[in-house]
């Protein structure tokens, strides 16, 4: 997928995305194609889309013009459904990336990904699961921006715990691995309290699991981008970047029962991780 020749349709629902985070878009989906097809959906007459303007000559993007038909309404989500659908059937390009947090455009991404074409969503961290789930792949606009995480709390505990640990975890200013008592039930889970925002989020070790085994070798030893990749398969949503680690090679350090081995190979860093 990454590479140059593979083109991807980007396109945006102006009411529902954030012009001021266009490079970083731009940039995210340059990790798995290049974004040949650039619009943008709206009604230009209204003052709403003023942040706009000078984004679009910025990165080239070609701004289509919808009024609204009723009043509190908009015909952006059928305008821009309708052109997706003559961009896939044009064949001119091999994947879609659709900007929006809404979930009028889950069976759009479906119908794409019935076509065998690649589909991936970026949006904010409310956007629904169905449309999350539709696509290949989906980055939270959240993990997009540029500020520093703060310092990262991590803790291991069982699922019933989660959510006593993690507010008696969230003042301390250091890092270290809990473990909950042996003879409690409930799912291993590992809670990442980001001390910056003070915000708890679960990270399910199972999934890390999952997409490990899939993963692994003769060796019982898996590359840490094969690892991502399934992943990606398994939860389209899955983001280091989500837990406060720019790398998901950064997040496995983190987790005990693994080690990460460092495996460069012509000059090129291809980790590797397995089991201690």
């Amino acid at each position: 997928m990454a590479n140059n020749k593979f083109n991807i349709a980007v396109l945006i629902d102006g009411d529902n995305a954030q012009a001021k985070l266009m490079k970083e878009i731009i940039e995210e989906v340059s990790i798995y194609g290049k974004a040949t097809i650039r619009r943008v959906y709206g009604d230009w007459t209204s003052p709403q889309l003023n942040s706009w303007k000078e984004i679009i000559n910025q990165y080239s993007i070609n701004p289509i013009q919808k009024f609204s038909y009723t009043t509190g309404k908009n015909s952006t989500d059928s305008s821009l459904i309708i052109d997706a659908m003559d961009i896939l059937h044009a064949g001119n390009i091999e994947g879609f990336c659709i900007v929006s947090s809404d979930s009028d455009y889950t069976g759009l991404a479906k119908r794409i990904r019935e076509e065998g074409l690649f589909v991936m969503g970026i949006g904010k961290r409310h956007t629904p699961i169905a449309f999350v789930n539709s696509c290949e792949i989906f980055t939270f606009t959240e993990n997009l921006v540029n500020e520093e995480p703060g310092k990262i709390l991590t803790l291991t505990v069982q699922k019933d715990q989660t959510k006593a640990k993690s507010k008696k975890s969230a003042p301390k200013k250091d890092k270290k691995t809990t473990v909950a008592p042996t003879g409690q039930t409930g799912k291993t889970e590992k809670v990442i309290v980001n001390e910056k925002t003070q915000e708890a989020l679960k990270l399910d070790l199972s999934l890390i699991d999952k997409a490990f085994q899939i993963s692994v070798n003769e060796d019982d030893q898996a590359f840490v981008s094969h690892v991502g990749s399934n992943l990606r398969k398994i939860d389209p949503a899955f983001d280091p970047r989500t837990y406060g680690f720019k790398t998901l090679t950064k997040l496995f350090e983190t987790i005990d029962k693994y080690i990460v081995i460092k495996n460069d190979v012509n000059g090129l860093k291809h980790p590797i991780v397995k089991l201690k």
